[in-house]
């Protein structure tokens, strides 16, 4: 193996200094580089992966633009997420044991990002992968489905059967929709495009609202009223998603998860926070992933690789982007609608 490995590394250091007008990642050249850096050497508990496969998630696209809540390192690879054989341990008995096997991981904040050949994780954020699982699942193994499972646990322990998502059509809506409908539950999905209801309703949603349709804010209100849904699972967080909370009944709970729209939304009824006991709340999973008992972070892992091996779950793929080709592609297959994109090493 050689000294230097190809990686695409951040620009910047830190947070960035101004909001932008968009979310929405339109250039790649000036967040990240193409560059040779040094192989990274894993410490005690960690391991060195071979990156077969990197995902590129939401997160990916907030965390390069200085937007997310870790700040960057300039000359860091980026990149959170990862499939690929552990080719060397530095130390620890659970570490020495993952050598030579296949595995879903998350890159070690600080050290190294997936967006590379090589990349570290600590060992305890390793899942040894079935061979029925495909890397692309994979690589997309653990931000998506973890959120997914622990977000639809917050509609089950609320009790009500009905509950909320937007950005409907996204991989990760589509999970929670599929989970609710093998457990009895209502999933209500906000979807922009009229093209996205028939294969969400086929998922198991119940109702698929339009919000660009010239009949949506009375369909809104009629769903609200007939299903009472309590739980809404934010990813976009802008007037669309203020208004759906205004509309939702007593008790409800708007929670964010994400920020897809740079538009700040109002609160047209804060008095509903007062008077009808409604809440706004925030979830991350790197949090979830540090306050949940590890027998409960277990069982959920366990039941996204079970998933995926049986064909219960597969990630829809946009596009397979060559490392070199990342900075001239990313942008545009990020702009097409519902499937994902992955970086090849």
């Amino acid at each position: 193996m050689t000294d230097t490995m190809k990686a695409l590394t951040l620009v910047d250091d830190g947070y960035a200094s101004a909001r932008p007008d968009s979310a929405v990642l339109t250039e790649v050249a000036r967040f990240v580089s193409l560059a040779d850096v040094l192989v990274p050497d894993p410490s005690n508990g960690q391991v060195r992966v071979r990156v077969a496969l990197a995902s590129v998630n939401p997160s990916d696209e907030m965390f390069i633009q200085g937007l997310y809540g870790q700040p960057r390192i300039q000359g860091n690879p980026a990149g959170f997420e990862g499939v690929g054989e552990v080719v060397a341990s530095g130390g620890g008995a659970y570490a020495d044991g993952l050598v030579g096997q296949r595995v879903a991981f998350v890159a070690a904040w600080a050290t190294s990002g997936t967006w590379s050949e090589y990349s570290i994780a600590d060992a305890t954020t390793c899942i040894p992968l079935v061979e029925a699982v495909r890397d692309e699942d994979g690589a997309a193994m653990i931000v998506n489905p973890l959120t997914a499972l622990a977000m639809f646990d917050i509609v089950k322990e609320d009790g009500a059967k009905a509950f909320i998502v937007s950005a409907g059509a996204s991989q990760l809506s589509k999970l929670m929709i599929s989970s609710a409908k093998d457990e009895g539950y209502r999933p209500i999905a906000i979807v922009r495009r009229e093209s996205q209801i028939e294969s969400l309703k086929a998922l198991g949603a119940v109702e698929v609202l339009n919000s660009e349709s010239e009949d949506y804010a009375g369909r809104l209100r009629s769903v609200m009223r007939d299903e009472k849904p309590r739980i809404f699972l934010d990813a976009v967080a802008n007037q669309v998603s203020a208004d759906v909370f205004a509309a939702m009944p007593r008790r409800a709970r708007w929670v964010i998860y994400g920020k897809l729209d740079a538009e700040l939304p109002t609160l047209t009824e804060p008095g509903h926070l007062i008077f009808m006991m409604k809440s706004i709340e925030g979830f991350w999973l790197t949090r979830w992933m540090a306050e949940k008992p590890l027998a409960d972070k277990m069982a959920a892992i366990q039941t996204a690789q079970m998933r995926f091996a049986s064909g219960e779950w597969r990630t829809e793929v946009t596009a397979i982007i060559p490392l070199d080709e990342v900075i001239e592609r990313l942008p545009k297959e990020l702009a097409k609608l519902n499937g994902k994109v992955f970086i090849k090493p």
